[in-house]
């Protein structure tokens, strides 16, 4: 799985069906080395976290990166809060929205990018409702049903 030259390692797949996705921005996080070895093997999840901003810098809070056991005793706190790395104008702009409008910031996936880097693509997101969630759901199961109706036909 590839977007833009960058390869995906983590995806937030709950943030889709929980959120509204309204807009998202890409950022650099600030990593210990053996994190970012145990990123690079896929150890990392993305689910039940979200991103916070305070006192001008925001932070990636409750992201589980697994430990790296050639580290040993130099390993890092798995779910230890990450700075996340963005211009001083997004921070502001995302902050407007997020007190305006009530929206949040969720984490949707991890990339590598061409360079090798490893970057958090956020998104600033407002919550689903209960009867939405349910109408995804249905809207689901009628694609699929349809899907396996024209298999059949063929």
């Amino acid at each position: 799985m590839r977007s833009g030259g960058a390869r995906v390692i983590a995806k937030n797949k709950k943030a889709f069906f929980n959120y509204e996705i309204l807009e998202t921005f890409e950022a650099g996080i600030a990593l210990l080395g053996s994190e970012v070895k145990s990123i690079r093997e896929g150890r990392i999840s993305l689910k039940e976290s979200y991103a916070e901003v305070r006192d001008g810098e925001v932070f990636l809070v409750s992201c589980h990166i697994s430990p790296y056991p050639p580290a040993n005793r130099l390993n890092h706190e798995p779910l230890r809060e990450r700075k996340l790395l963005l211009h001083r104008r997004e921070i502001k702009r995302m902050l407007g929205k997020i007190k305006e409008k009530g929206l949040t910031l969720v984490p949707t996936q991890i990339v590598i990018t061409t360079k090798n880097r490893i970057k958090v693509e956020l998104s600033l997101a407002r919550g689903k409702r209960t009867h939405q969630k349910r109408e995804v759901i249905r809207e689901r199961d009628r694609e699929r049903e349809m899907q396996a109706e024209l298999k059949r036909f063929r």
